[in-house]
């Protein structure tokens, strides 16, 4: 078997992805009940308003690209950085999720550096708001500032689905 069924009752098949299996609810849905790093944090904080939040960041042209950058983590899960570069078949299929959900929702094949730049402002910001920083050298934060336009505050899984969905369609009226 090489297919989940996701929340919505479609069939996601990791070696024949379909368009129609892909479905911004599903999407909402997984990521707003992955942990960020891991589960590692004093409390539960998702990679749904992970991505909320970052495509508040951006500009206006580059929100909905910032909001699904993670997309591919709710067929795949948010696998931390450091364990991700060891393993090359994932990266790969990663890669593949990530195509086909770009496709599906319009936006370029590559990941606009405006958009990475956010994500790790967004990741400069967790480790400052969730008090993570032990003084360990971040390579990938030199020169990256916190935001100072938000506190980070978690929300439970149902409120961070109802925050990426009401998101989504407020860029959606928009494009």
């Amino acid at each position: 078997m090489s297919f989940i069924q996701t929340f919505s009752g479609k069939h996601f098949n990791y070696l024949d992805i379909q368009q129609d299996a892909i479905e911004i609810e599903d999407i909402a849905n997984a990521l707003s009940n992955i942990c960020r790093f891991a589960g590692h944090l004093p409390e539960f904080y998702s990679v749904g308003q992970h991505s909320v939040l970052t495509s508040q960041l951006v500009p206006q042209e580059f929100a909905l690209e910032a909001l699904l950058h993670d997309a591919a983590e709710a067929y795949l899960q948010d696998i931390p950085a450091p364990l991700k570069r060891l393993l090359p078949d994932y990266r790969a299929i990663e890669d593949q999720v990530d195509a086909a959900i770009r496709q599906k929702f319009g936006l370029p094949a590559e990941q606009h550096p405006t958009v990475k730049y956010a994500d790790l402002v967004m990741l400069a910001s967790e480790r400052r708001d969730f008090e993570i920083d032990d003084g360990t050298h971040w390579p990938m934060l030199d020169g990256v500032i916190p935001t100072d336009q938000f506190l980070i505050n978690p929300v439970r899984p149902g409120q961070s689905y109802g925050m990426f969905m009401n998101r989504f369609n407020q860029l959606m009226e928009r494009r």
